[in-house]
């Protein structure tokens, strides 16, 4: 018995060095990927759970990190307890920053992930590789905005590479700072450009005066320029 539905998409799991923040984003030809996918905790670590998707592999692994293993022996320990692990496709990064992918053999074609300290990307059913090579380059290249504003930005880039084969649905967006609740949790779960949708919300959300994550926003802005200061005039912060 395979857990849960087949949700063919592609994600985004990372972590802010800078901040701490832990987020998830996804994208999919399917409807609401957000309530199955991404899977965060504060200060514990983040997953993305998708391929045909067993929900529950996304609490375990939360609940491994929180136990002192790293993303890849939680990931690892979490799928031999799986049924059918080769259909599963995971992202996860804990709170050190260390990452792990994996594409399970029957999963989906183009299938396959990429992962590197504060980030993993992966996809199944996607047009082609470039998908995840722009997802990935984008991660590493965008800086200075909040993580929540990276991780859309890595989903357009992933959309505009390619994206699911099958076309466009849904997508999600979620990130915790440092309390049990989210600290930002936006989701579109049926739409013809989904991504453009959560960009928008997203723009809504930053735009709200005296909100909590335009105040977080200037606040990173000071402290990358602090950073970048002592940077270029040769110290470290």
């Amino acid at each position: 018995m395979v857990p849960g539905r087949k949700l063919s998409t592609f994600s985004i799991a990372a972590r802010d060095p800078l901040t701490g923040m832990l987020g998830v984003a996804v994208s999919s030809k399917a409807f609401s990927a957000g309530s199955l996918c991404p899977f965060v905790a504060a200060g514990v670590g983040a997953v993305a759970t998708q391929a045909w998707v067993n929900p529950y592999l996304g609490p375990a692994i939360l609940g491994l990190l929180g136990g002192g293993l790293g993303a890849q022996d939680a990931l690892t320990r979490a799928l031999a307890d799986d049924p059918q692990p080769e259909l599963r496709q995971l992202n996860v990064v804990d709170a050190l920053g260390r990452s792990a992918t994996y594409t399970g053999p029957g999963t989906d074609p183009w299938c396959g992930g990429r992962c590197g300290t504060d980030y993993a990307v992966a996809g199944n059913i996607l047009v082609s590789e470039a998908t995840i090579d722009a997802m990935e380059r984008t991660f590493l290249t965008v800086k200075g905005r909040d993580l929540a504003d990276r991780l859309i930005a890595v989903l357009e880039a992933g959309q505009e590479a390619g994206g699911d084969s099958r076309g466009r649905q849904s997508a999600a967006v979620i990130v915790a700072n440092r309390t049990i609740l989210p600290f930002l949790d936006l989701r579109v779960d049926d739409h013809p450009d989904p991504v453009a949708e959560l960009r928008r919300l997203y723009e809504v959300v930053a735009a709200e005066e005296d909100g909590e994550l335009l105040r977080f926003q200037l606040r990173l802005s000071s402290v990358v320029g602090a950073y970048e200061g002592q940077d270029e005039a040769g110290g470290k912060p």
